[in-house]
Formats: C-alpha cells, sequence, structure tokens
C-alpha cells in the first residue's frame, strides 16, 4: 500500500514569503543558463477560449530536478463582481517520479518572478547600483516592482508615474511602508530617472524618447503584438535584449510594431554572459517564460525544506 503525502498548497501571502528577492534572482540567472543551453523545455504558451471574453492560459516547463505547469485564468468582467481578474496556480512535480511536490498561487509567482527579471536586467546592464527609478503604471506589476526594488535597494528614490495625479498619489501612499523615496509623477519621466520600467497593457507607445546612455529602459506590460509601450525611437536607438527572444516574435508588440531586425535582439542569458556594449544605449523587453516560473518553483522548494528542516 502506498501512502501519499498531503500536497502543500501554498496561499498568495505564504507563496511570496518563499520567493525572496535575492534567492529569486539567482534562481532566475541560473534558469536562463539552462533555457539557453536547452536544459529547461519550455515551449510557447497556448491560450483557451473562456466563457465572457476570457482566457486560459497553459504554461509548462521541464527541467532535470522538477517539472511545473502554470495554470492562469484571466477573466476581464470580473471586476463587475468584486473578483480579481486574474486566477491561477503554479504546479510543482519531481521530474524523476512525476509526483506532485507543491501548488503556489498563480499571479504571486507571476509578479515576483517578473520583478525579478527586471532587478537582474538592472543589475546586469547598468553600470551601477541604481539611484532613482520610475516605474510606469499604478498596477499589480507596478506594486510588485516597487516591493522587489525596496528589497534589494532600500533607501532608492522611485517615481510612480500614471496619467492620473490621484492614480499616482493613491499607490505612493499604498506602499508607504516600503523603505523607498516614492515621488508621484504625471508627465515626463525626469531626466535624473536611470532606469525607466514600463508596467501597463497600453496599445500605444508611452515613451519614445531618443535612447540614451546611462538609462535602462525596461518593457514589461505588453504581451500581445498590438500592445506598445515603447516607440520606434526608443527601441531603434537602442541595443536590444530580452528575455524570451522565440516568445518575443509573437507577443512583444513594442518590437514587432517598431519592425525590428531578430537577429540583433540578444536574450538574457547572453547580457548575463557580458555579451553587450557597456556604452550602448539599452532596452530590455520582457514578455515572460515558463522558465521562470520553474525558476520560482524551485525557490519555493527550496524555501519550504529548509523552513521544514528548522
Amino acid at each position: 500500500m502506498s501512502i501519499v503525502s498531503p500536497l502543500p498548497v501554498l496561499d498568495a501571502a505564504t507563496t511570496q514569503t518563499r520567493l525572496p528577492m535575492a534567492e529569486l534572482c539567482r534562481e532566475v540567472a541560473l534558469a536562463a543558463a539552462e533555457l539557453a543551453a536547452g536544459h529547461i523545455h519550455s515551449p510557447e504558451r497556448q491560450a483557451l477560449p473562456l466563457p465572457e471574453g476570457g482566457t486560459l492560459l497553459s504554461m509548462p516547463a521541464s527541467a532535470a530536478d522538477i517539472a511545473i505547469h502554470k495554470l492562469v485564468n484571466v477573466c476581464p468582467r470580473n471586476g463587475g463582481q468584486g473578483l480579481a481578474t486574474i486566477h491561477g496556480v503554479v504546479s510543482v512535480y519531481d521530474a524523476a517520479s512525476g509526483v506532485p511536490q507543491l501548488l503556489l498561487d498563480g499571479p504571486t509567482v507571476t509578479a515576483r518572478r517578473t520583478a525579478a527579471v527586471s532587478l537582474l536586467a538592472i543589475q546586469t546592464l547598468l553600470p551601477q547600483p541604481p539611484r532613482h527609478v520610475a516605474l510606469v503604471g499604478t498596477g499589480k506589476q507596478a506594486r510588485a516592482h516597487a516591493a522587489a526594488l525596496a528589497e534589494t535597494w532600500p533607501g532608492l528614490r522611485v517615481d510612480i508615474h500614471s496619467r492620473s495625479a490621484d492614480s499616482a498619489a493613491t499607490v505612493c501612499q499604498q506602499l508607504a511602508h516600503l523603505p523607498l523615496q516614492l515621488t508621484p509623477k504625471v508627465g515626463r519621466i525626469d531626466d535624473g530617472a536611470e532606469v525607466v520600467i514600463l508596467l501597463t497593457t497600453s496599445r500605444s507607445p508611452l515613451y519614445n524618447e531618443p535612447a540614451r546612455a546611462g538609462r535602462l529602459l525596461i518593457g514589461t506590460g505588453a504581451f500581445r503584438p498590438d500592445m506598445a509601450e515603447l516607440g520606434p525611437t526608443s527601441i531603434a536607438g537602442s541595443q536590444l535584449f530580452c528575455d524570451d527572444v522565440p516568445g518575443a516574435r509573437h507577443e512583444a508588440g513594442d518590437l514587432i510594431q517598431a519592425g525590428v531586425d531578430w537577429a540583433q535582439v540578444h536574450s538574457l542569458a547572453d547580457a548575463l554572459a557580458g555579451r553587450f556594449d557597456p556604452a550602448a544605449p539599452k532596452l530590455f523587453k520582457s514578455v515572460g517564460s515558463a522558465a521562470w516560473d520553474l525558476a520560482a518553483a524551485r525557490c519555493a522548494l527550496a524555501a519550504s525544506q529548509q523552513e521544514h528542516r528548522a
């Protein structure tokens, strides 16, 4: 008779505690190298229709040690019922036996690992730690990025940009507990910002200034061909990087609409290996990958095992 242990199910708060940013960044860096070497398998995500304009997204990945499957439901009309728009889970399995190991909160994994990818880009492509970062957007990803920045560089100046002064001010108030110098902003990015991170689902570019050395641009929000946060002027003058180049060919609306030469778009693994011009303006596009969910699962498993031993 086989005895099956209960599957640990982590809610959003517990999932977040299992994903400390420093460890998560290290796991993402390792996963990027494994993905480039073909040791992580991460096919393109599948999208299935749900009623009322919803979408079910399926994102699996496997490696020598574990396999994961993230299922996310995006239901735009949930707001009218007082429900969150996005729900989902990340299931984690032992790769050799297929035995389930853990169930993580999907939206929390996505928010934390997306922020980790952005931080890894900053740590890799910026010559020194940032002193001033501009976040464009006021949604969940903006909050997740602010929290990640606070964990990594406490005391950092962070501007929260929105089309609405009230919205920017509200987010700054909600994040006032973080060790950051928060400033609500509307309009043009301050000249002193060394990093600009765009975190919206805009369908037209929000930033199209000429690229300049010393400022890193990061686009995270536009994940469909009809979306664009970064404009062609900024893109044309930058050395281009992407967390998942094959996925970006179909999903990175900013780059697709700008008609980029994909042979000139470098991977996160290239950046981590130092294959870039330190003096050139740089733009990093993030479209996400199940490989980063797998990295987060490794991080959560290690934290859970450490807690169990304690």
